[in-house]
């Protein structure tokens, strides 16, 4: 069966699945709109938790930071996983103890202000609108290729799929939506992970193949290292950015995920404070499979892409690609835009220069979708990769969205604007945000930023400067007052975003001229993705300062921040 016939047929069978679970689980009340009912068993949980982490940047982008980062891409593993064991010991339990739906309803009534909710709320907005460009890049380049679309036609038919069970369904349609996504994606995944890691290495374990050798006996990451040493690159196994912005990046990743608003969301809807822990602790071991098979994948992504364009004398042999003997899925994705040769000496020969100047240009994103086809795998794990590509970005975008409406809904308008507006109403204003978030973010996702996982790192630094210190002081540091945690938020928050935008070339001031984003003019060499670390720095030390300066929180705050990290049933036998 031809690839086009049989992707539409995978992928409308998915689509199919999708809108068919949401119209089963359509939510009826807020608490089902906002929270799933908090009936989900944490194993169930644990598996949508993952698919909604596993976004697009984690299926599509990431695998193809580490083609062509190679070590330096491994500041992804550390910080994303890392970034859940946070979560699920410092955040995830307590906030599941406080019991609201939101994190605006949280920081509000933990820091006894609406104007801490409000700036909870701009917060959540930023980061998560980010966060959700990503996702739209994502599926805009599954679309284009295997459904042979443009980037914007397939970004309408996704933002269309997302609107139809997000919106229906709220968290509770999202929920088990992303359990059949998680079990659609990680099948897409592992599936040609496997079949590659047998073909180059001759074993079936991808994490073990990416150590294996090639049939010359040769180690494959040796191999690699000989190939970018020949192309006059640095080694692929070799550490290429300052040890420093490795670690502010590794960190800024952490607890940006510690801080996201869509993944916390996602422990307001088990039964109880332990479904809480026992949910991240599933989410992490449905993450592990995923993310201990990207370096393999990414690996020997890169080494079929460099084999098959290798350049050299032209020769039957070792054949440097001439332009008329382009391998077919090379033509396929010159198709789409996100992969071009230029002839710029008209030799008729790809040719790579150090410096950047290359004649071959691959959009990173492309990696994990073209790999299937550079591989010449079936056309039945090609429709399948497309489909996993599609449940990534759709799952995260779903849940991104809810957070965005959630705020909106919950926080502006029942908790500040109109306090007395029914729960019919409530529900309806929280359907119209959805739509609302879904336009916007397609408009963004029409005019991205960047590649999917370097949009999403901006997030990430975000998430890191404004709402996790806002949470972190506020389950452990009963002293902060509300006047402290604004400042802080704003602070951090404005800091990182000037940051990221001097040095993206989103921001001007008259008069100045803008710096070029390179090392050398990056503060103590720290690049942009990863400032949300020193972000969060500001963060905290703003708020500590100002509220040891300013009036201490009340004292049935400060029990309150007491009580949310006491264990029920504390003290019991001795009174105290």
């Amino acid at each position: 069966m031809e690839l086009q016939t049989l992707t539409f047929i995978v992928v409308g069978l998915t689509f199919a699945l999708y809108i068919g679970i949401a119209i089963w689980a359509k939510a009826g009340s807020t608490g089902e709109f906002y929270a799933a009912g908090r009936g989900v068993h944490p194993v169930a949980n644990g598996m949508a938790t993952a698919a909604d982490w596993m976004s697009a940047a984690s299926f599509i982008s990431m695998a193809g930071l580490i083609a062509f980062m190679g070590y330096d891409a491994s500041l992804f593993l550390m910080g994303w996983t890392g970034g859940y064991v946070l979560l699920a010991m410092l955040l995830a339990p307590y906030l599941r103890k406080f019991g609201k739906f939101t994190v605006p309803e949280f920081i509000g009534d933990r820091y006894y202000s609406q104007t801490a909710r409000m700036v909870a709320v701009l917060c959540l907005i930023v980061a998560s609108l980010t966060y959700v460009i990503g996702q739209m890049k994502g599926i805009g380049v599954a679309f284009s290729r295997f459904l042979e679309l443009d980037y914007e036609t397939g970004l309408f038919i996704g933002m269309g799929i997302v609107f139809v069970y997000a919106v229906l369904g709220g968290m509770k349609g999202i929920t088990y939506t992303q359990i059949a996504q998680y079990c659609v994606l990680i099948m897409a995944y592992t599936i040609p992970a496997i079949f590659i890691s047998l073909q180059l290495t001759n074993n079936p374990i991808p994490q073990m193949g990416l150590f294996g050798s090639l049939s010359d006996g040769t180690p494959l990451l040796a191999r690699l290292d000989e190939t970018l040493i020949d192309l006059g690159f640095p080694q692929y196994t070799a550490q290429k950015t300052t040890t420093l912005n490795m670690v502010f990046y590794t960190f800024s990743l952490m607890i940006g995920t510690a801080g996201l608003p869509h993944v916390i969301i996602r422990f307001f809807t088990v039964p109880k404070v332990r479904d809480a822990r026992l949910s991240a602790g599933w989410a992490l071991v449905f993450i592990g499979i995923l993310y201990t098979t990207a370096p393999a994948v990414g690996s020997m992504a890169f080494y079929n892409l460099a084999k098959t364009v290798q350049p050299g004398p032209v020769s039957a042999v070792d054949g440097a690609m001439a332009y008329e003997a382009r391998p077919q899925w090379f033509k396929n994705w010159e198709t789409t835009g996100l992969l071009k040769f230029e002839d710029k000496n008209g030799d008729g020969r790809v040719q790579y220069r150090k410096g950047g100047d290359n004649e071959l240009k691959v959009d990173r994103d492309i990696m994990v979708l073209a790999n299937p086809e550079i591989a010449k795998l079936p056309n039945w794990v090609i429709a399948v990769v497309a489909a996993g590509g599609l449940a990534a970005a759709l799952s995260t975008a779903a849940g991104l969205l809810l957070a965005m409406s959630t705020a909106i809904s919950h926080d502006l308008l029942k908790g500040m604007f109109a306090k007395n507006i029914s729960e019919k109403g409530e529900l309806m204003a929280a359907r119209i945000s959805m739509a609302g978030v879904i336009a916007i973010a397609g408009w963004f996702g029409l005019h991205p930023p960047g590649f999917a996982a370097q949009v999403v790192a901006l997030a990430f630094g975000l998430a890191a400067s404004s709402i996790f210190p806002a949470l972190m002081m506020g389950i452990f540091n009963k002293r902060v007052n509300n006047t402290g945690a604004v400042l802080g938020m704003l602070a951090g928050l404005l800091s990182t975003l000037i940051y990221i935008f001097w040095f993206k070339g989103w921001f001007f001031v008259p008069g100045t001229e803008m710096l070029p984003n390179k090392p050398e003019n990056w503060f103590l060499g720290i690049q942009p993705e990863a400032f949300g670390t020193i972000g969060a720095a500001i963060n905290f030390a703003v708020a500590i300062l100002v509220s040891k300066v300013t009036k201490a929180p009340p004292e049935h705050i400060q029990h309150l921040v007491e009580d949310i990290r006491t264990p029920r049933g504390a003290g019991a036998a001795t009174d105290h």
